[in-house]
């Protein structure tokens, strides 16, 4: 469309100069006495505009001619610029190749390219980061060699080339400075050194996933086992581990909290500092109520502890796993000579409403042999014996039904309870 309008405007202005020039009958006359001049209207008409195309072309001309040593300076100044930032490039290139000499070399090429280019008055507006960048690369480089002496070197250069109070990419640059840092220091098994270099980030940047990641590896290098639960737990709101992962590795910080407590008030204020959901999950309750009980604990406070994981395995047994239901039945077992009222009844009510349920039978009937109710205890430590899956209970029921035999003068029952007990079936 835009053609067609050129055509028709082309066509408009040929017409329009057709009919000016060709009935065109004026005539200009130049006096330079003695001398008269005539020429058509015409005539003067091209020769004004031919001259003004030719003054034209010839300004053009010189301005050109003036201008080649400022473009054969720009053009030097360009190739300068690219050959620095090649040099960026190939060290970039060489450090995620592995080829850590080359990888250093390079980035030092590009710093004396980026000096020569400031000493010459034609420095970059990017130089400055250009700079820190190179200096990170060579450093990065010096880290796989081992030399640290030439890692901290270009580090410290990196850090004076962004300062804290620079431009938004300066601190960007800044801080991912001092978390490469801090991984080095990881790395060296300096845990300390890198929980230093951490605690200098601003605290937006020490809340990344990246920072609390590193912050995780170090204190638990350092066994500040506190702090590396808090910071598990805000890597798993921040979604930076599946479900799973960040519940085992809570618990496991978790349980060697609990294995750090040397008295009871101690273990107390563990148990009180873990979240709601900690305090659920059987591994920590169960093994919290063995630490408590070790250190000669209440009993009625281990049992309390151990509440959450009893009613999850009565009312939803399939939900806990076998092993441990196991560790709750011999958690408790432990303190059955101690047992009030209300878990006796508990221990009664999940039986009767689990009568198949062979580990619910042997604590039952363990119960009323701690009560002194023979018959009882013989009919469900029997019934237990003969379908309990594990061999440590399996005997344990055989053991005290050939002690209830012995008590009743049964020598052939006891003897035969006895082998079972021995043989574990």
């Amino acid at each position: 469309m835009r053609a067609a309008l050129w055509l028709l405007a082309l066509f408009g202005v040929a017409v329009a100069a057709a009919l000016f020039a060709g009935n065109n009958q004026g005539t200009v006359t130049l006096y330079w006495p003695p001398y008269r001049i005539d020429l058509s209207l015409n005539m003067v008409v091209l020769l004004l505009v031919g001259g003004f195309v030719t003054v034209h072309a010839a300004l053009r001309a010189l301005a050109a001619l003036l201008e080649l040593p400022r473009q054969a300076r720009h053009w030097r100044l360009q190739q300068k610029e690219r050959a620095m930032h090649a040099a960026l490039l190939d060290a970039l290139t060489h450090m995620l190749g592995g080829r850590f000499i080359r990888s250093r070399k390079a980035a030092v090429a590009a710093l004396a390219q980026e000096s020569a280019l400031v000493a010459s008055g034609e420095g970059v507006p990017h130089g400055r980061q250009l700079r820190a960048l190179a200096h990170m690369i060579a450093a990065e480089a010096s880290h796989a060699l081992q030399d640290g002496a030439t890692r901290e070197s270009h580090l410290q250069d990196a850090l004076h080339e962004a300062p804290a109070r620079g431009s938004v990419n300066e601190q960007e640059m800044r801080e991912g400075a001092q978390m490469r840092a801090a991984r080095w220091a990881l790395d060296d098994r300096d845990a300390h050194a890198a929980l230093e270099r951490l605690a200098a980030l601003p605290q937006g940047a020490a809340r990344r996933t990246l920072a609390l990641r590193i912050k995780l590896k170090a204190t638990r290098l350092a066994r500040q086992t506190q702090e590396a639960l808090d910071t598990a737990r805000l890597l798993g709101k921040h979604r930076a581990f599946s479900p799973t992962a960040a519940q085992t590795i809570v618990r496991g910080l978790a349980s060697e909290l609990i294995n750090s407590a040397h008295d009871i008030a101690q273990l107390q204020q563990i148990w009180l500092s873990l979240e709601p959901a900690e305090r659920r999950m059987p591994e920590l309750a169960i093994h919290a109520s063995h630490r408590l009980a070790a250190l000669g604990g209440d009993a009625t406070q281990v049992r309390a502890w151990l509440l959450p994981v009893w009613e999850r395995m009565v009312e939803e047994p399939d939900s806990l796993a076998e092993n441990h239901a196991l560790r709750l039945v011999r958690a408790l077992e432990a303190g059955l000579d101690e047992l009030d009222g209300p878990w006796l009844a508990r221990i009664e009510s999940a039986q009767q409403a689990n009568p198949r349920d062979a580990r619910l039978q042997y604590l039952a009937g363990m119960a009323c042999l701690q009560r002194q109710l023979w018959g009882k205890a013989q009919q469900l430590l029997t019934q237990a014996a003969q379908q309990l899956a594990d061999t440590s209970l399996r005997s344990s029921a055989w053991r005290h039904l050939a002690e209830l035999a012995e008590q009743r003068g049964d020598d052939s029952a006891a003897a035969e309870a006895w082998k079972k007990a021995a043989l574990g079936r």
